[in-house]
């Protein structure tokens, strides 16, 4: 808004020195330059004001907009009445009145600018004619009206379609941004439990690779297994199947701490990642998630079945790749499975 402040006040300080240019060649009256410049300098000054404290006065941008092009199209409509043999030359200014509304109106409200335009000059030079019919004959008033609607309507029709199509342009900007944001979602999150999917895990693994081997820093790593994942499936449905994993990923998340990342690593399995966390403390983490989950009512499960986890944690060496670490992970998950299941194994218990 202040850009269009700036444009429109440059563009009524050249039509100001336009006029003075009249005054010294073509017989302008001083008078008239005089009050034109100090009316289109005041309007300047309280459009500037008005843009400033819009936002206190809660004016929208389009108030501020029609404000400013109807005191602009009142200044014209003057100017063509102290203008004498040069008045067709002011008729051009209302182009770019009703130009400049295109960024802001929309297409009625332009249109119904055009047609207070066209009734306003329409009325003074009727009474410019009835006034002095020698100095402003009404074949050439005429003449000047045809020209200025026809000219008034196309920019009006131009300005319309061009408005029509600005917007039609930023609705699809819009939808692209919320599909671009859709697909970098889909492309980071597992879309049935809403944890982060492998591939995004994999990328928060590579960074947290680079961090822990410029600092040293501790971190751990826990492999997660459904117990009896296909046997629920088998008795219960597929669709229940899809409900325990959900209810899992709302249980883990109810105990997991900001900085914590679990992801759907596949099937029923689940990475967790808890950095700057030592192993007795990570152990303590997951033993309140299986409580969690163990005590969780899932839709389409008989309450007499208790759906458990079984887990692996390890802690992760100096320089030791992450691979190895998930792979140490997932070797205590499986001595956790296989020794009875709903266990927590850690790689020194493994």
């Amino acid at each position: 808004m202040l850009g269009y402040w700036a444009g429109t006040s440059l563009f009524y300080l050249f039509s100001i020195a336009l006029f003075w240019s009249g005054v010294e060649h073509a017989g302008l009256s001083r008078d008239a330059a005089r009050l034109l410049t100090l009316v289109g300098l005041a309007g300047m000054a309280v459009s500037y004001s008005m843009l400033r404290l819009s936002s206190r006065l809660g004016i929208a941008p389009w108030k501020l907009a029609i404000g400013q092009a109807l005191y602009a199209l009142t200044c014209n409509v003057a100017l063509y009445t102290v203008t004498g043999p040069i008045r067709g030359a002011a008729l051009m200014v209302l182009l770019v009145v009703i130009v400049f509304c295109t960024f802001s109106l929309s297409p009625r409200q332009t249109t119904a600018l055009f047609g207070v335009t066209v009734v306003s000059l329409g009325a003074t030079m009727l009474w410019m004619v009835a006034r002095d019919p020698v100095t402003y004959p009404p074949a050439i008033e005429l003449l000047h009206f045809s020209l200025a609607f026809i000219s008034l309507a196309a920019v009006t029709a131009l300005t319309t379609v061009m408005t029509r199509l600005r917007k039609r342009l930023s609705r699809q900007k819009h939808e692209l941004q919320e599909a671009l944001l859709t697909i970098r979602k889909l492309a980071t999150v597992d879309e049935l439990t809403a944890l982060a999917n492998r591939r995004h895990m994999n990328e928060v693994l590579s960074a947290e690779e680079k961090r822990v081997n410029a600092t040293n820093g501790v971190v751990c790593i826990a492999l997660l297994d459904i117990d009896l994942f296909k046997s629920v499936n088998d008795r219960f449905g597929h669709a229940c199947g899809d409900q325990v994993l959900r209810s899992f990923a709302d249980a883990a998340r109810q105990e997991l701490r900001s900085a914590d990342v679990l992801a759907r690593w596949g099937g029923e399995e689940f990475l967790l990642l808890l950095p700057d966390t030592a192993l007795a403390e990570a152990h303590l983490v997951l033993q309140r998630m299986a409580q969690r989950f163990r005590e969780s009512s899932i839709p389409g499960i008989d309450e007499r079945v208790r759906i458990t986890f079984s887990a692996g944690v390890v802690e992760r060496r100096i320089g030791e790749p992450f691979s190895e670490t998930i792979s140490r992970a997932d070797h205590a998950m499986y001595r956790a499975k296989s020794g009875g299941r709903d266990r927590i194994l850690t790689a020194e218990s493994a």
